[in-house]
């Protein structure tokens, strides 16, 4: 795009902005916490740093702005504003600097809304971590970057060697004047007087391709029984409900050889495993809770990258999702993970990701007013199918480095709205996966809990997959 020019918000990335606009307790910005040798840059040099970078990442220095009545879908405008200094925040950790208490903190910076008059993110730098270590907060609104492409910040924002990354671009930024609320306005009126023409121009395209669009349609066709299913209210338990505006934050840790070695002995999927321990640790908190692990009591929506090869720096959400039962019924840990296994590999053939992909696309030649409207009041209506959310992002194999700073490890945060009251993400580097788990301060105290039950979850799963001994019958291979 044109620096400077307006730009149009995809439905999608839309509807993050809105759902935030009607769930006051709701704060949809995603996170990642990068935790560092020591010891911390000082602010001026930090502050340098991340200026050097600002023409890199374009939307930075932009704002959103909702057009009136959503007649159209909100836009990117350069902030005339901007300063760099209101962005970048830096603060301590009390003693002793642990998990504990940067998990305290994080849920705070978490809880609290980005302002919508400025550019909707946030570094924030933590001192004082346990072992000399500091740690950066990168916080990001869910309308701007999905996990893949805020994954690609980390190659932006942060080097591949100790010694920097050699040319970056001059700066030649000079923002243009905001338009103004009547402009807006006037700009969606013309783009609904022109969609007929659009939908004209999408519909000779497709008969210009005939094959090509009938496939696209019965790819499309094939999730919608799947989709319509999800329509079906899961089993009610205190996993879901009323929610307020404070957040709690915990995390888990598994090395990642250990957590390839269990999907390939049991001749399943990384996410496959990662899925199966997040399901045995939600089965133990009801258990603890007193309550019934059912078949169906917990639905979860499973983001799904639809990015084409070469798209990771396009900064705007290219998802679809699945939403799968995760088995919590089930009393074994082998026992889940097949069960896990075979419900990914039935979704992922029924075609129910490539139909949300083709509503999404659908939707961005569309009028948008149908579209921001039934946002709105889809985020009013009562929503008892989904229980939870679960990530699975894939980070850096190589180490990043912020001014000669190395990254130790990247922890990830998913935000929950909705009635979820929590969420797990899941993001790899290097050698490690980290699992950040959000909760309700009030509805969800167990967070902490809930990681320390996924990583028992994890050990077991080494055990059911380990290696016969000398003596003894081999764990059975998961059924494919």
């Amino acid at each position: 795009m044109t620096n400077g020019t307006a730009d149009h918000m995809s439905p999608l990335d839309a509807a993050f902005l809105t759902l935030e606009d009607e769930q006051p307790e709701a704060s949809l910005a995603i996170s990642s916490v990068a935790v560092l040798e020591g010891p911390p840059p000082d602010h001026e040099q930090f502050l340098a740093a991340i200026r050097a970078r600002l023409p890199l990442v374009e939307r930075y220095r932009q704002k959103a702005r909702e057009v009136p009545l959503d007649l159209g879908p909100p836009v990117w405008v350069d902030d005339p504003a901007f300063d760099l200094g209101y962005h970048v925040r830096r603060v301590a950790l009390p003693a002793p600097g642990g998990d504990a208490e940067l998990g305290e903190l994080i849920a705070d910076i978490m809880s609290q809304r980005l302002d919508r008059g400025r550019p909707l993110w946030e570094y924030w730098v933590i001192e004082g971590l346990a072992g000399g270590r500091w740690a950066l907060v990168s916080k990001v609104h869910h309308c701007m970057v999905d996990g893949v492409s805020g994954t690609h910040l980390y190659y932006v924002i942060f080097d591949l060697s100790p010694e920097g990354t050699p040319g970056l671009p001059p700066d030649e930024w000079h923002p243009r004047a905001e338009p103004s609320a009547l402009r807006l306005t006037g700009r969606a009126l013309r783009d609904l007087l022109l969609n007929p023409a659009e939908q004209a121009r999408m519909l000779g395209r497709s008969l210009a391709a005939p094959r090509a669009a009938a496939e696209r349609v019965a790819r499309a066709a094939r999730g919608l029984v799947p989709l319509a299913g999800a329509l079906w209210p899961a089993t009610g338990s205190t996993l879901v409900g009323p929610i307020g505006e404070h957040r709690r934050y915990a995390i888990a840790r598994a090395k990642l050889e250990e957590v390839k070695e269990v999907a390939h002995r049991a001749g399943v999927t990384f996410n496959d495993v990662v899925l199966s321990a997040i399901s045995g640790a939600y089965r133990t908190l009801l258990i603890e809770r007193g309550e019934e692990p059912g078949p169906h009591a917990v639905r979860s929506l499973v983001p799904v990258s639809v990015r084409a090869p070469g798209d990771e720096g396009v900064y705007e959400n290219r998802i679809s999702l699945l939403l799968a039962f995760l088995p919590v019924h089930l009393p074994g840990p082998a026992e889940r993970l097949a069960a896990v296994h075979a419900h990914l590999a039935e979704l992922k053939a029924s075609g129910e990701a490539q139909t949300g992909e083709a509503f999404t696309t659908l939707a961005t030649h569309e009028p948008f007013p149908p579209i921001g409207w039934g946002t709105r009041l889809a985020a009013h209506l009562p929503q008892r199918q989904i229980v939870t959310v679960t990530t699975n992002v894939p980070g850096p194999r190589m180490p990043l480095y912020l001014l000669g700073r190395r990254v130790l490890e990247i922890l990830p945060y998913v935000p929950i709205a909705t009635r979820l009251r929590t969420g797990v993400s899941v993001f790899t580097y290097c050698d490690q996966v980290a699992f950040g788990v959000t909760g309700d301060y009030d509805s969800a105290p167990e967070v902490g809990r809930l990681a320390l039950a996924i990583e028992q979850e994890l050990a077991g799963l080494r055990r059911a997959c380990a290696p016969p001994s000398p003596v003894g019958r081999a764990p059975a291979r998961v059924a494919s």
